[in-house]
Formats: C-alpha cells, sequence, structure tokens
C-alpha cells in the first residue's frame, strides 16, 4: 500500500472538558507519529439524534449520520477512545455505532464497519482507566465485523494525566499509546495492502 493508512478518531463523548476527546487528540497525534494519517470526528460538531427505526423509515438517514458512515468508509481503521458509563459504553458511542450500522441506499451490509481495523483506548478518573467498558466495545465492534487488535490503553486518574500540550505526561503511557497507534497503523496498511 503506497499511501499512509487513513485513520478515524473517534471519542466517545462530547463534553467540553472529556477526557477521551483529549486522549482522542493525543492519540490522533500518535497515530501521524506512527506514519498514518489521522482525522479526528468530533460528535459536538456532528450531533446525531437518538437512533430509532421510526424516525428513520420516517426521514431517512440523518445528515450527520451520512457523513460519519461516508467518514468510516474513506479511513481503513478506527480508533475509538471510549468513556465507561457504569461499566460499559458511552450513550453516544453506541448510537453512532447503531446509526453508522444501519444500510442507505445500495451499500452492503454493515459497509461502515465490514473489514476495518479498530484499537481502543480509554481514560477515566478511576482507577482502572475505563477499563472494564472496553470489553464491552470490543464484543459490539467484533459482532459487526471489525477487526480490533489486542494493544489498547487505559489511562487511569486520568485527570491528572495530561500536560500543558495536550500529550500524556507519563513516559510509559506516552510509549504505550504510541504502541497502540503503530500497531494499528501497521495492521491497517496490510489490510488495506490484502484488500487491494
Amino acid at each position: 500500500m503506497t499511501d499512509r493508512p487513513r485513520i478515524l478518531v473517534l471519542a466517545g463523548s462530547a463534553a467540553e472538558s472529556s477526557l477521551n476527546r483529549r486522549l482522542a487528540r493525543a492519540a490522533a497525534a500518535a497515530v501521524e507519529r506512527a506514519g498514518g494519517l489521522a482525522t479526528v470526528h468530533e460528535f459536538r460538531d456532528h450531533p446525531l439524534p437518538l437512533y430509532d427505526r421510526d424516525l428513520e423509515a420516517r426521514e431517512g438517514m440523518p445528515p450527520h449520520a451520512r457523513l460519519l458512515k461516508a467518514a468510516m468508509r474513506s479511513h481503513h481503521g478506527l480508533l475509538l477512545a471510549c468513556p465507561e458509563h457504569n461499566s460499559s459504553i458511552s450513550a453516544l458511542l453506541k448510537n453512532a455505532i447503531d446509526w453508522a450500522s444501519r444500510k442507505d441506499g445500495d451499500e452492503g451490509p454493515l459497509a461502515s464497519f465490514d473489514g476495518k481495523v479498530a484499537a481502543l483506548v480509554s481514560a477515566s478518573p478511576g482507577a482502572l482507566g475505563g477499563l472494564r467498558g472496553l470489553a464491552a466495545v470490543r464484543s459490539i465492534l467484533g459482532n459487526l465485523r471489525v477487526i480490533v487488535i489486542p494493544d489498547q490503553l487505559a489511562v487511569g486518574k486520568a485527570q491528572e494525566a495530561f500536560d500543558g500540550e495536550g500529550g500524556l505526561r507519563d513516559p510509559g503511557q506516552r510509549a504505550a499509546l504510541d504502541g497502540v497507534a503503530a500497531a494499528l497503523v501497521r495492521a491497517a496498511a496490510a489490510l488495506g495492502s490484502a484488500a487491494a
């Protein structure tokens, strides 16, 4: 594959002060350092209605859902920064996945997910760093035909984890994030080459 692997970075929170939005931006920088091309998709700028089959039947695919699906299809891989809400996936991220999994027009089933590779990271004020929620996200994506790499990072006590430039303060966490990004870029490159 001659092009740099394109990685879509999503944070499962739209809150202004979200620790996972900060981690998503740090992860995007790590993807670039690893030789990938990162695009950060901000749900604050592209809000989605709560998934409702009647709404879908009545009005079709919402414009921001169509935009998300197009972004997913045009990237080789996904990097998700996943908040843990009550030991599971955030409502915002689950809703985005639900909309992106819906068929639109003449596309094939799960066109936004099929053949994609993904990496998962999380940040939380708690000691486990949102680790429990990652298992739920991994399971959902696996059922949607996404290959989720085993490398992941959960940043605990994340309110103290970032420096003034938005990077991770701890050298071990920085190295771990770089490792996750590099593994994702390598996998996306390999799968992209195989598909070509």
